[in-house]
């Protein structure tokens, strides 16, 4: 049912972040582009863990009378991604927080016009 939609999902998001990125100049759509690519990883890593048929990694919730060897869904990716949702809000609130400051301190947040800032 599911089949390569989750990974299709993933690749416009990455698609879309890398997108904005490139041709974007507003600090604030940049930080929404890495917040896309964010995503699109957190999906990624959520989609290999996914087993069809499986339970929950928590052996008390196994249903009662089947088989030992019943599917069981990964997680370890399941763990890897929260720690990328803590990361990716601390990132974002960063960005931000630049943005900001930038905004007080030049009166813009066009990254072309903010001279200050090129090597």
């Amino acid at each position: 049912m599911i089949g390569n939609l989750p990974f299709v999902v993933c690749m416009i998001l990455v698609a879309l972040g890398l997108w904005t990125l490139m041709t974007r100049r507003n600090l604030i759509k940049l930080a929404i582009g890495i917040v896309l690519i964010e995503n699109g990883v957190n999906l990624f890593l959520v989609s290999l863990g996914y087993v069809r048929g499986g339970v929950a990694p928590i052996y008390t919730y196994a249903p009662q009378g089947v088989p030992v060897n019943v599917p069981m869904a990964m997680p370890t990716p399941q763990a890897l991604t929260l720690t990328s949702i803590v990361i990716g809000v601390a990132t974002t609130a960063l960005l931000l927080a630049f943005a900001v400051l930038i905004h007080r301190q030049r009166g813009t947040l066009d990254a072309g016009r903010i001279r200050e800032l090129r090597g």
